[in-house]
């Protein structure tokens, strides 16, 4: 007889668990209403974190403190997070209305209150996805506490080594530190880090902000400061959850009131019965693509198209954008500015008040009622996706009329992960697959890959995985995914919840055509299954210029040609 041979898990399938787990935690405890994240209730979470060992998190589970993924993490947090032992997450509870001072974190739009020394405030109003995205950041955090305590404690009653005491000197020191004060400071810094003086001098200034220059030292001090209060006072660090937002959550709240300034705002211009084309992209490239060669002649003359984008795109051209701005604001287009919480604003662009159009074309459309209305809405994050498409899809209810929405089409535009290829290149979805599940939206995307065949991009074309957070993937879930049947060529966080609304509406609801259009595109941010080249190695800078006008180029020629 041959003996069965005894089943060994994969790491992509010991990974898959580790995230359902995560999961699975994370409602657990947000339903409980608090945990302790470095005590017993936090242990899952931390557990499934090193276990999944993320890539974004680089070497979360070795004894070295992670440089780049702290400062990933740092960016998505807000300013004093780690000097604070109480964190509320609350829903948008009226504090914009108190005195205390609105923080927003620089990659991520949340507005954060410090209440007091201890304690800091972070409102959510983007759905669970919001939640997941926080409380791993936060874990990831705690872990790289710990180990920056493991390393300085000497003992049971407090005693710490030489090394923590002058970067302490330095934290405390009031006034601007000299140069050889800072080197001194680092120098101690990395011995116990784990990392050489010229690992921590490289990232020191990337850490830096407009309030602390010298914010990288102050990190991970309190980092340290906290966690050794944890273990030798036992004062342990406590994630709350308000009753408010764990009654609203789900609820559509916030949803409901954008689509609906939206849909009020279509009414009182006279064209909430017009052809609507929906975009979920940026706040710059439709605007920019409509009017930046007229309001800006000159430099039109002097550079190519894609030279004006990557000069509107960069930090010093805000003379330039105002005048675009202006030129658009004249000739059709409103901004509504986010009240309702979503954090999503939107552009409304009349296109029969439009002088000319962009790229040569030519209306051939002889009345202004069948004139088309692009509505551009920014980027939704995760879940909130589902929320805010199911929302604004919905018939526009007044004086207990209702009114369908003419919903000619949809593009949903964004950033991806890619699997196959580098940051720039263009992914063209044909379906998208929802992480953990077997639940996938098949679709006919109007956008075809031999659309980009003149505009020296890579392109390839697909199916996506839309994960329950990019911040979650390790390098084995992603060759498993490539490597699959399922025909993976990149990973994002909003393409099947927008795709769920916007089946709901045209297959099941009715509250819009069942022969709506659909564009659906991304371009690579990042290439999470090569070192060196995830979300914590930088941005796109200028990179991304190209894919996303291009892009936008293609949608809006479906849409007025």
């Amino acid at each position: 007889m041959t003996k069965l041979k005894a089943h060994t898990r994969s790491r992509a399938q010991e990974s898959t668990g580790a995230i359902e787990r995560l999961y699975i935690t994370m409602r657990h405890l947000f339903n409980r209403g608090f945990y302790k994240p470095m005590g017993v209730s936090g242990e899952s979470l931390r557990d499934s974190l090193l276990t999944l060992r993320p890539e974004i998190y680089g070497s979360i589970a070795e004894d070295k403190i992670e440089l780049q993924g702290l400062l990933y993490v740092i960016d998505r947090l807000p300013i004093g997070i780690e000097e604070c032992r109480f964190i509320n997450l609350t829903s948008d509870e009226g504090y914009k209305n108190s005195h205390f001072e609105p923080i927003i974190p620089p990659k991520r739009r949340r507005n954060c209150y410090r209440i007091d020394d201890e304690q800091m405030n972070i409102e959510v109003t983007r759905g669970r996805s919001e939640i997941y995205d926080i409380l791993t950041h936060l874990t990831f955090l705690y872990i790289e506490s710990h180990k920056i305590m493991r390393a300085i404690l000497i003992n049971e009653e407090g005693g710490v080594i030489r090394d923590w005491k002058k970067l302490e000197i330095a934290v405390n020191k009031k006034g601007k530190l000299t140069q050889e004060e800072k080197e001194i400071a680092l120098t101690h810094t990395a011995n116990f880090l784990g990392r050489t003086f010229e690992e921590v001098l490289s990232v020191y200034d990337a850490f830096s902000c407009a309030e602390n220059e010298h914010r990288f030292l102050n990190i991970i001090y309190y980092l340290g400061k906290l966690a050794i209060d944890e273990v030798v006072r036992d004062d342990k660090r406590i994630i709350t959850f308000s009753p408010v937002l764990r009654e609203r959550l789900g609820h559509h709240i916030h949803g409901e009131r954008w689509a609906m300034n939206i849909k009020q705002l279509l009414d009182e211009k006279g064209l909430i019965q017009r052809p609507i084309h929906i975009i979920s992209a940026n706040m710059h490239s439709v605007m920019n693509s409509l009017f930046a060669e007229r309001a800006l002649p000159v430099i039109s003359k002097k550079n190519s198209q894609m030279q004006l984008f990557e000069l509107l795109s960069s930090s010093g051209s805000s003379k330039e954008r105002e005048k675009t701005m202006k030129l658009a604001l004249k000739e059709g287009m409103t901004y509504i500015k986010d009240e309702s919480g979503t954090n999503i604003d939107v552009q409304v662009f009349d296109t029969a008040k439009l002088k000319s159009l962009p790229y040569g074309l030519e209306s051939t459309i002889e009345n202004e009622e069948d004139t088309p209305v692009i509505v551009v809405m920014d980027y939704a994050f995760g879940e909130q996706a589902y929320e805010t498409m199911d929302e604004l899809l919905k018939p526009y209810v007044k004086d207990n009329v209702t009114q369908f929405l003419n919903i000619v089409s949809i593009g949903i535009m964004g950033k991806a992960g890619i699997l196959e290829g580098g940051k720039g290149d263009i992914m063209i979805p044909s379906a998208h697959v929802f992480e953990g599940t077997a639940d996938n939206y098949p679709f006919k995307n109007k956008l075809k890959a031999s659309d980009f065949k003149d505009d020296d991009v890579a392109v390839f074309k697909g199916s996506m995985i839309s994960v329950l957070g990019t911040s979650l993937q390790n390098r084995d879930v992603l060759k498993f995914f490539y490597n699959s049947t399922w025909n993976v060529i990149g990973l994002e966080m909003e393409g099947a919840h927008y795709q769920k609304a916007i089946q709901a509406a045209s297959r099941i609801r009715g509250s819009i055509s069942k022969n709506v259009k659909v564009m659906y595109a991304y371009y690579a941010s990042d290439n999470p299954l090569e070192t060196g080249s995830t979300l914590a190695s930088g941005g796109l800078g200028t990179t991304g210029v190209k894919p996303t006008y291009v892009i936008t180029e293609k949608m809006l020629k479906q849409i007025l040609d």
